[in-house]
Order: structure tokens, then C-alpha cells, then sequence
């Protein structure tokens, strides 16, 4: 209220001054009646209507400052209002995970009725492919004899779980009710039986999901090589790979699995894409996924994603791409270079704006990615376990970056790249799908409970992603829980 009665004060100040202009204004023109008369007998010195128009425009200009000016400085005070510190945070309840954040180290997100300003939007950065040195033929390739002797230990499944003695309320999950301390314990690369999805109920109890049928489930089993996507919710199109970039030793001893729910296959045919006699649309081999084990397509997605190794028990190699890409290489020349040449047993790229979780959960929250009460209880029980913000300048840095661009995962199936899918995939199935959050801290935690068992992970460069794959938008976003 006082800056609205400074402001009127202010007018009235100005009004009185105008009204005193244009009183000088009237005299100043009544004295030059008199001088036009006296102006035939000594001569005209100057013409009055001239002085008459300069007048009038100084008035106009004064005018003018008066009323935008203070319009300018009223929004100024108004936008300075509105910028906001985004430190600070309320402490959480409602999970067990969750920890008071350290002070400085935890970007809350903004509560109902305040904004924070957003950078303005410069020009948007242009990202292109870069060579990846193949070799010239896929007959020109050899796995390495030891390739496979890497960190060795027996790793079984979890599937299936019983009622608790005297739980009246039991519902299963297609990923388990895995306690704390199972989850601590998991991390420990060491013979042991863990959850990793695909967890049944008991006997009598509804089915987990992700249900396949008899054909498929027995043409996954026999395979050895795999190139797998996904597509659920319609969210997508279908992308074929380019079949002139794929050797014919790979289309013949790959297997291209695409997996879908019933409701995408059915609007594919619509558009006029029908699998042929053997399942397949094009090199795709199309695999129709009943009962999705979750709402939220994204997380349905991270099945196939991250359980390569159980989906297909049988292969020993993984190419996991995302619908929105189309394969323009052969797969086995991308685990020839990716793996075998550079003695890794996963491959995944860096992210190509983002190195730190703290900007990944800041990026999340701003495009409404998913709820923000479940990313912050992810990420606050995250920093209490010991993730911190990514230094580059760190020589102890184990990473080029703390977040992937996951669209595109090369993997062998050892004892150790099959433990960090499960554990990964846990992280997914207990916090949120946006498993950019979670890759470093699963990361860093396999590395800091087994200091003596490497782990060979491969980050490369986006720009190699970038030559793997042609990139297209998602049709539509697949649905994920919305902020509140």
C-alpha cells in the first residue's frame, strides 16, 4: 500500500507541474498575439507557432517519462520479488530411507504458490556423432580367448515369495519385498541369491506380470546374442533397424527382440505395420507383453532394459536401444569395439548436457518429470548414503560423468555386469523410474562394498551413441506419476 501511495503522490506532483506548463503555455501565446501585431510595425523576430509545436512536444516528452517510467520501475520491483534462493529444504517423513539432507548439498523443489526465475532460454546446443574406428567386417572379428575370465561368483534369482506367517495383508510385487537389509546385502559380489525382478506370488495369488507366451519364452531361450527395445503405452513408433548397415552374419545368428503390450501391436497394425508369418516386422521380432507389471510405463520399460539376463538365460551378449533411436551399425562390430576392444564386460554413454545428480534432479523437477516428493526422498536417502556432487577434477573420480545417457547399454553377461543390471533395477522398482538418478549412486556403492572385485564399465562419449543410432522424438511421453 505505501508503494501505491508513493506512486499517486507522485502523479499529483507531476499533474500540478503540467497544469503550470500549460498556464505559461496560454500566456506565452496571448504575448505572442501582441507581438504579431506589434510585429507589423518593428518586424517579425520569430514565428510563434513554431515555439507554439516545441512547447507542446516538451509537455508530451514530460508526459511520457512520467507515466512509463514508473511503470518500468513498479515491474522491476515486482520481477526482483519473484527470485527466489532454491536452497534450503523441509525435513521428509513417511519413509524409512529417508535422512535430513547436509546443509548446501539438497535442492528443494518449489512449494505450491512461489516461483523461481529460469534462465532465459538461449540458443539450443547442437550435438553431432563422431567416428567410432569398427572393424572393416564382422568376419574380421574374434572374441577374446579370456575375454570372460572376469570377477567370478554364482548369482541366483529370487522367484518367488511366500505370505509371511501371519500377514493378513499380502500383495505381491513382480519385484519382491526386499527388506533393508536383503538390499544392503545384495551389493556384495559374492555367491548369493537376490531379487531381481519377475518375482511370483504364492500359489493361488494373483500373477506378478510380465507375462510371454510359450512360443516366445522358448525362441528368447536359445538365443546368444541379443538386440532388445521396447515399446509400451503406444508411446512410440516403430523404428527398423537399417537393414543395409546389418551384416548378414548378424541377421542370422542375432536375435532383434521388440517388446510391446497388446494395445501398441493392435494400433502398429492399424498403421499397417503387421508381423509376417514368423512374428517379425522387419528384423524385429515382435514379443506381445500381457498383465504390465506396473502403471507407469517407464517403469514397465526398465524391465527389458535391465534384465537382459533373465529375460534371455541363454546369451551372452546384450544391445539394449531405445525406441526413439533406429540401429544404423552392426551389433557385433558395436561389441567388438565397446566391449571387446576396450576389455569392458558395460558399455553406456555419458549424458551429453549433465554430469551431476544434483543437476539431473534439478532438470526432473522442471520439466515435471515425476512426482517431486518421490524424487526428493530418493535423493536425500542417496546423500545420506554417501553420493556426493560429481568433481571432475577429482583424480579419484571413477567416471567421466554421474549421469548416462541410457538410451543405448552394451553389455557381456558376467557374474559382475549381471549384478549391477539387478541391483540397478531394484533401485528403479523401489524409488522412481528415472534411473538417471540412480546409476551412479548403484555405481559407486558396487565399487565401495567390493574395493578388491573390478567391476570393467565402459562410459563413452555421446557423440559415439550419436553414431550407433538415428535419433527421433517419443511419439508421446509414456505416463509416469505427476507432481502433485
Amino acid at each position: 500500500m505505501a508503494s501505491h501511495k508513493h506512486n499517486n503522490d507522485l502523479l499529483v506532483d507531476r499533474r500540478d507541474i503540467i497544469s503550470a506548463i500549460l498556464k505559461s503555455v496560454g500566456r506565452n501565446e496571448q504575448g505572442l498575439r501582441a507581438g504579431r501585431r506589434g510585429g507589423r510595425r518593428h518586424g517579425r523576430i520569430f514565428k510563434p507557432r513554431f515555439l507554439h509545436w516545441v512547447l507542446l512536444l516538451a509537455v508530451l516528452l514530460f508526459l511520457c517519462f512520467a507515466v512509463f517510467g514508473t511503470k518500468l520501475d513498479i515491474h522491476g520491483n515486482v520481477e526482483n520479488s519473484l527470485l527466489l534462493p532454491v536452497e534450503g529444504h523441509e525435513q521428509l517423513s513417511g519413509s524409512d530411507f529417508v535422512a535430513p539432507p547436509q546443509k548446501g548439498n539438497f535442492v528443494a523443489p518449489p512449494r505450491k504458490g512461489n516461483f523461481v526465475a529460469s534462465p532465459r532460454k538461449g540458443k539450443r546446443k547442437q550435438h553431432f556423432p563422431c567416428e567410432v574406428q569398427f572393424a572393416a567386417l564382422v568376419d574380421d572379428i574374434l572374441e577374446p580367448k579370456d575375454y570372460m575370465n572376469l570377477t567370478q561368483f554364482s548369482l541366483e534369482y529370487i522367484d518367488k515369495e511366500e505370505k509371511p506367517f501371519g500377514a493378513n495383508l499380502f500383495e505381491p510385487r513382480f519385484g519382491g519385498h526386499q527388506t533393508h537389509e536383503e538390499r544392503e546385502q545384495s551389493f556384495y559380489a559374492r555367491n548369493q541369491t537376490i531379487h531381481c525382478g519377475l518375482v511370483k506370488g504364492p500359489q493361488g495369488f494373483p500373477s506378478t506380470g510380465f507375462e510371454l507366451s510359450k512360443n516366445d519364452k522358448e525362441y528368447m531361450s536359445i538365443c546368444r546374442v541379443v538386440v532388445s527395445s521396447c515399446i509400451f503405452g503406444n508411446s512410440d513408433f516403430l523404428r527398423r533397424p537399417t537393414s543395409k548397415m546389418i551384416s548378414e552374419f548378424s541377421k542370422k545368428n542375432v536375435c532383434f527382440i521388440m517388446f510391446m503390450d497388446e494395445d501398441t501391436l493392435s494400433k502398429l497394425s492399424a498403421e499397417g505395420h503387421t508381423p509376417d508369418e514368423r512374428g517379425n516386422i522387419g528384423l524385429w521380432r515382435i514379443v506381445v507383453v500381457r498383465n504390465l507389471p506396473y502403471l507407469d510405463m517407464r517403469k514397465t520399460g526398465k524391465v527389458p532394459k535391465f534384465l537382459s539376463h533373465r529375460l534371455f538365460p541363454s546369451s551372452r551378449y546384450s544391445i539394449w536401444i531405445d525406441s526413439k533411436m533406429r540401429l544404423n551399425a552392426d551389433p557385433m562390430l558395436i561389441i567388438e569395439f565397446f566391449l571387446w576392444r576396450m576389455k569392458a564386460e558395460y558399455a553406456i554413454s555419458s549424458h551429453y548436457d549433465r554430469r551431476c545428480v544434483w543437476e539431473e534432479v534439478l532438470q526432473n523437477k522442471r520439466l515435471n518429470k515425476y512426482n517431486h516428493t518421490a524424487i526428493d526422498e530418493q535423493f536425500v536417502f542417496y546423500q545420506f548414503d554417501g553420493l556426493k556432487k560429481f568433481d571432475l577434477s577429482d583424480q579419484n573420480t571413477s567416471l567421466p560423468s554421474y549421469v548416462p545417457e541410457g538410451s543405448f547399454i552394451i553389455r557381456a553377461h558376467t557374474p559382475m555386469s549381471n549384478l549391477f543390471s539387478c541391483l540397478w533395477f531394484n533401485e528403479v522398482d523401489r524409488f522412481t523410474s528415472r534411473d538417471q538418478l540412480s546409476f551412479a549412486y548403484t555405481y559407486l556403492k558396487l565399487r565401495r562394498m567390493n574395493p578388491d572385485k573390478p567391476f570393467y564399465l565402459n562410459m563413452f562419449k555421446d557423440c559415439q551413441r550419436r553414431a550407433l543410432a538415428k535419433l527421433f522424438h517419443h511419439k508421446t511421453e509414456p505416463s509416469s506419476p505427476l507432481p502433485p
